[in-house]
């Protein structure tokens, strides 16, 4: 029996849609979305989600229940994630939110959240026999995952996001060496239950998901004359590749960075600090090769309900 539903993921700079019919067969896709939202723009350190944040989610959802409506859908999965989950006015968000849209947001822990993103991810490429370091850099949070095609060996949601960073760390633009040195210093201290895993299980492969990866691709294939498709769940980079676009990154400012081919307005800030983040895991841990998937946690959770028949 085919059953139309909607998944929307609540992140901390962009909200998506997804919208799927599934059946005994699977899962076929027949819509996407997404809003630049910033939910955690001037509060994620704090804690708080501010209030124009809040307007600008409130908006968001309204387009996104307009939509929903025109496929005549009922069932609506909302997460929200880390923004939420630390947010001390989660509660009254999640009410105003219901109360324009109807839309009742579900707040997921880390562990799930990095759950959803390993089944997102292994739904999009064949992982092998081999751990592989999936990581996804979100706006408030990251997750790692080392796991195969079978099983997940290690996972850690970390509150080291890109918004995160980006207010905590980067003053100037372009950052300066000194604020790099502290990203890496930082990095240092939080990541070291990380290492210590990847040593463990020798994961020699880094799968990035969506977001920054995907932007980073996207300029790759730009460069490279590599066609893509939009429904591709695999796009092409490579560590090379990877590295020659970090270097222009932390020499560029905003405007400069703009011009990049491939970049997108909504990257454009975090893209920088989320690099860093990537450069640090590639110089401390021997990665010899690098995958992109563009299925993360909406895909994932979509994946769980086909599984479990909802």
């Amino acid at each position: 029996m085919e059953q139309k539903l909607a998944i929307i993921d609540l992140g901390t700079n962009t909200f998506h849609l997804l919208i799927a019919t599934c059946s005994d067969n699977g899962y076929t896709i027949s819509h996407r979305e997404r809003a630049t939202v910033k939910i955690g723009l001037g509060g994620i350190n704090q804690d708080i989600i501010q209030g124009e944040g809040i307007a600008r989610a409130v908006e968001a959802l309204k387009t996104f229940k307009a939509i929903i409506d025109q496929h005549a859908i009922t069932k609506i999965y909302a997460y929200g994630t880390s923004a939420f989950r630390n947010a001390r006015n989660a509660k009254d968000v999640k009410e105003k939110i219901k109360q324009a849209t109807a839309i009742e947001v579900n707040i997921i822990s880390g562990d799930e959240e990095a759950d959803f993103i390993y089944k997102g991810v292994r739904s999009a490429l064949d992982l092998g026999s081999n751990p592989s370091l999936i990581m996804d850099i979100g706006g408030g949070s990251v997750e790692f995952i080392i796991a195969n095609h079978n099983e997940i060996f290690w996972k850690k949601s970390i509150e080291i996001g890109a918004q995160r960073l980006l207010e905590k760390f980067q003053k100037h633009d372009p950052i300066s060496s000194t604020e790099i040195n502290e990203l890496n210093q930082y990095f240092e201290n939080s990541l070291h239950e990380l290492m210590l895993a990847l040593r463990k299980f020798n994961s020699s492969t880094l799968v990035g998901s969506s977001g920054t990866f995907d932007t980073l691709s996207e300029i790759h294939c730009i460069r490279n004359s590599i066609l893509i498709k939009e429904e591709d769940a695999e796009t092409p980079l490579n560590l090379t590749s990877f590295h020659s676009i970090y270097q222009e990154l932390i020499t560029k400012n905003r405007t400069e960075r703009l011009l990049i081919p491939g970049m997108i307005e909504m990257r454009v800030d975090m893209i920088v600090v989320a690099c860093c983040l990537i450069r640090f895991l590639l110089e401390k841990h021997s990665f010899n090769a690098l995958r992109v998937s563009t299925y993360a946690l909406k895909e994932g959770i979509l994946a769980h309900l086909t599984e479990k028949g909802k």
